[in-house]
């Protein structure tokens, strides 16, 4: 009787994995290993802070999760203590968060996640960290699009301000 209990109850925390894995925008799995608690309070508040849900998992229950929503790229990763951020809005941010932390503490390693579905490797985490915030990208479009009215206006202006002199 205790083993249905305890497989219902891993079942659903497989499904419960595998929701998350489906639903967010991206998915980061590191290896925390040599952490001390104040480092890994201080990181689960950075990640809190900025609505991204951090979970230490057994590779067995996610590898599983992963297989159920074809993800067994994963399997790659899950070795060692697994620490999980799952990000439900922003693609950028649960990388940037763990790979600004593991600069400063050597003991936190990213091994890996999942982009919108797709796996992607320890360095592939990295090169998305280094990408600027969304509303950074955003800025920077919108001083692309401004440029161009911006120019005409002073244009217009040098124009006018040219004929009121020669008038």
């Amino acid at each position: 009787m205790a083993n249905a209990k305890i497989i219902e109850a891993k079942q659903q925390e497989v499904e419960a994995i595998a929701a998350k894995l489906k639903s967010s925008a991206s998915t980061v799995v590191a290896d925390y290993r040599g952490l001390n608690v104040a480092q890994v309070t201080e990181l689960r508040k950075r990640l809190r802070e900025a609505g991204i849900e951090f979970q230490v998992l057994k590779n067995s229950l996610v590898s599983r999760a992963a297989a159920s929503v074809e993800l067994s790229d994963l399997d790659a990763v899950l070795t060692g203590p697994t620490a999980v951020a799952f990000s439900s809005t922003d693609v950028v941010a649960a990388a940037k968060i763990l790979n600004d932390f593991a600069k400063k503490n050597d003991a936190l390693k990213l091994k890996g996640g999942v982009i919108e579905g797709r796996f992607i490797d320890a360095a592939q985490v990295k090169a998305l960290a280094d990408l600027p915030s969304r509303e950074g990208l955003l800025s920077m479009l919108l001083s692309v699009l401004q440029a161009p009215i911006r120019n005409f206006a002073l244009a217009v202006k040098a124009v006018a301000e040219k004929n009121e002199a020669s008038a």
